[in-house]
């Protein structure tokens, strides 16, 4: 067996892991390519979304080398997330690839459920293996998110930002290449410590909260890379979501680490009052932190039709005039370009400093 997964940002490093550590022959998707995106485009449907349409490339490239078994996760809700398994199985049935399509089914904070599926991935490994792989894998997650973290920090500060990118890049393939924890923390330690040796600036960026569905918002092939194009124009980047959180949240009943979706229904009332499928209601509640907590604009991501984000995107003008916020929404797929995000970008930030300037100016005239 021969076993493949999709893509979506860092959270291949930890998968892959997951499944040497099971025992498993894996055949990591390609990184994600023009050639991937026209894959995915031309054998999927066409009011279909840019992550399923990613997906459907991942697998016939994988499936080109070698790989014949899928590994996909379920879902449930307004979401139609919950159907990519069974849609791209059938479209992969009907190009004439054979192959086993394992999908598993989010078992709702049971952690006994969550094992026991993970450990009949792999047939030679006991439940004590199935967890030190799995605990394996969220050190290597981890690892990586805290090195996001800083570089959201540091690259719009640093005088030399290729420098903070490549520090980043070559840290990041170092953790992937890891065997054991150690390596994997001493990695990390030494590359936050490389970039907290960069030359900085001492000025105070602008702060823009980014929300929305999570798979746009963690796979940059999918957002065209936009941390770093924000970072790059001297603006830090907010993340709403974290690989490490959901799973934190979502599978392991937030007993890993302190659950930070909980705490989001504070922000979503008077806004919006029952889950509407996918990350809206987070999108929500996010927006709202993100205005509390004094960041200068939120950029909302999402695919193009998304439903749950489609009634984020409806609550945002309220969101940013009560709350104060400069607010903007981005969908992606797969006619968006790298130019036209820039000058929407440029645009908004330029927004945003006018602003400030105006309410600065006001304040000193008060």
């Amino acid at each position: 067996m021969k076993i493949t997964f999709p893509a979506m940002g860092h959270m291949n490093i930890a998968v892959k892991s997951l499944l040497s550590g099971l025992k498993l022959d894996v055949v990591p998707p390609p990184p994600i390519s023009k050639r991937t995106f026209e894959l995915g485009i031309k054998n999927s449907p066409e009011f279909a979304c840019l992550p399923l349409k990613i997906n459907v490339g991942n697998f016939i490239e994988a499936m080109e080398q070698g790989a014949d078994t899928i590994v996909m996760v379920g879902g449930w809700g307004p979401c139609r997330f919950g159907y990519y398994a069974q849609v791209e199985r059938d479209i992969l049935e009907g190009l004439g690839y054979h192959f086993k399509m394992i999908v598993l089914e989010a078992p709702d904070s049971r952690l006994p459920d969550l094992a026991d599926q993970v450990r009949n991935l792999g047939e030679n490994v006991s439940l004590g293996e199935a967890i030190k792989a799995i605990r394996f894998a969220w050190h290597k997650l981890s690892a990586i998110e805290r090195l996001e973290r800083r570089l959201d920090y540091v690259l719009p500060r640093a005088w030399e930002k290729s420098q903070a990118e490549m520090l980043y890049d070559r840290a990041i393939a170092d953790i992937d290449a890891a065997e054991n924890w150690e390596q994997v923390r001493d990695l990390a330690r030494h590359a936050e410590q490389a970039l907290g040796a960069l030359p900085l600036s001492k000025e105070t960026p602008l702060k823009i909260g980014l929300v929305g569905e999570i798979y746009t918002l963690l796979e940059p092939a999918a957002n065209y890379d936009i941390c770093r194009l924000i970072g790059r124009m001297g603006v830090e980047v907010c993340r709403s979501i974290y690989l490490t959180d959901w799973l934190n949240d979502h599978l392991l009943g937030g007993l890993v680490k302190k659950s930070v979706r909980r705490h989001l229904r504070q922000y979503t009332y008077p806004y919006l009052n029952h889950w509407v499928g996918g990350h809206g209601w987070e999108t929500v509640g996010n927006a709202v932190q993100f205005a509390r907590m004094k960041c200068d604009g939120v950029i909302q991501v999402g695919p193009l039709t998304c439903m749950p984000e489609i009634v984020a995107q409806s609550i945002l003008p309220s969101i940013s005039a009560r709350e104060g916020i400069p607010a903007m929404t981005l969908w992606f797929d797969e006619l968006s370009a790298t130019a036209g995000l820039v000058t929407r970008l440029e645009a908004f930030v330029d927004m945003i400093q006018r602003k400030k300037l105006v309410n600065y100016e006001q304040v000193k005239e008060a």
